[in-house]
């Protein structure tokens, strides 16, 4: 396995992922959930070259995340080692990260299997709804890959009519446009799945509001030209900066609305933006330290004030495998 792999593939067993893990030990103990396993799939699904180990993975991924689904769409999350499901199956964010997941490997995975697979596994999760904004936003990912794959995807678009009706409006003025009064987690997927429902439906206005609303929030989390994200505590608009205990995942969800926002326009913005996402994990941060290991290719659990948490857990190492991997694509997507 290489470098950049070879800690997910420490994680990864051949029946899932380990959630956590104790510096670079998997903690079996805290089992798997559906969450990381579909960001997973998400990042070794886009390689357009891989190895026979990450395609591997790539099924490993998309068997679980079939198995945690229901006839009606609904995903169960958690599951302990032994294989069991530990909760009750919903439409709350594993649900829209799934449906990410189904519709980036039906259109990207090179395994035709997979690709069948997560056609399946698509079609059924969008029998469901989820009143939540960021679940139907990850959803409308996957439902706007469908669609660019084919445009007369009924079920797909039919997703997108609705997931257009959950996501939140801005309205809270001009200095604070966001549309919630304290930003969370994942920030960036809401004004992400703006700019690509409006890409999927024609839907111009859409488009330009998830473009103004992503442009702020990478202002509002840039201080001397490097990023400095929402803390897992969240942010108000009157909080103390810079915020620590500094989330991965918050660069990754930039990093991928970025590269939405950079295919969608192809702006020297978003190349700049995925650049600063990519220089956060390499030490161009508030603590001037890497947020990942060069050594293992995983990446550290939270950005400390003057110190990292060098646990590397699932959702870390795939954030920075995800921006990563997208940096790496940025030059092409300017002059494409």
């Amino acid at each position: 396995m290489s470098a950049p792999y070879a800690h997910l593939a420490r994680l990864t067993t051949a029946t899932g992922l380990y959630e956590h893990a104790l510096l670079t030990v998997p903690r079996i103990e805290h089992g798997m959930c559906v969450d990381d396993v579909a960001r997973a799939l998400v990042v070794t699904a886009r390689q357009s070259d891989p190895s026979p180990q990450v395609v591997a993975m790539s099924t490993t991924y998309l068997e679980f995340l079939l198995d945690a689904q229901q006839d009606d769409g609904r995903m169960h999350n958690r599951r302990a080692p032994a294989g069991v499901w530990l909760d009750e199956a919903s439409t709350e964010d594993q649900w829209g990260r799934a449906l990410w997941a189904f519709g980036v490997a039906a259109t990207h995975s090179p395994d035709p299997q997979v690709r069948a697979g997560a056609a399946r596994g698509a079609a059924r999760a969008m029998r469901a709804r989820s009143t939540y904004p960021r679940s139907m936003a990850y959803a409308a990912l996957g439902a706007a890959q469908l669609v660019g794959r084919d445009p007369d995807d009924a079920l797909a678009r039919r997703l997108l009519f609705d997931a257009r009706q959950v996501l939140p409006a801005a309205g809270y003025g001009t200095a604070w446009p966001w549309p919630e009064e304290r930003l969370s987690y994942a920030n960036a997927v809401l004004p992400e799945a703006m700019i690509a429902i409006g890409m999927a439906l024609l839907d111009d206005a859409l488009r330009h509001d998830g473009l103004v609303l992503l442009a702020w929030l990478d202002d509002e989390q840039t201080v001397d030209g490097h990023l400095s994200v929402v803390p897992a505590g969240g942010r108000g608009r009157d909080d103390r900066r810079p915020g620590f205990d500094q989330q991965p995942i918050e660069v990754a969800a930039l990093a991928e609305a970025a590269r939405t926002a950079l295919l969608a326009t192809r702006d020297s913005r978003w190349a700049s933006l995925l650049t600063r996402c990519e220089a956060w994990f390499v030490g161009a941060n508030d603590s001037g330290l890497p947020m990942r290991d060069a050594v293992t290719g995983g990446g550290f659990d939270g950005l400390e004030d003057g110190s990292v948490n060098e646990n590397q857990g699932a959702e870390s190492t795939l954030a920075w495998l995800a921006t990563r991997e997208l940096a790496l694509t940025a030059g092409a997507a300017v002059t494409a």
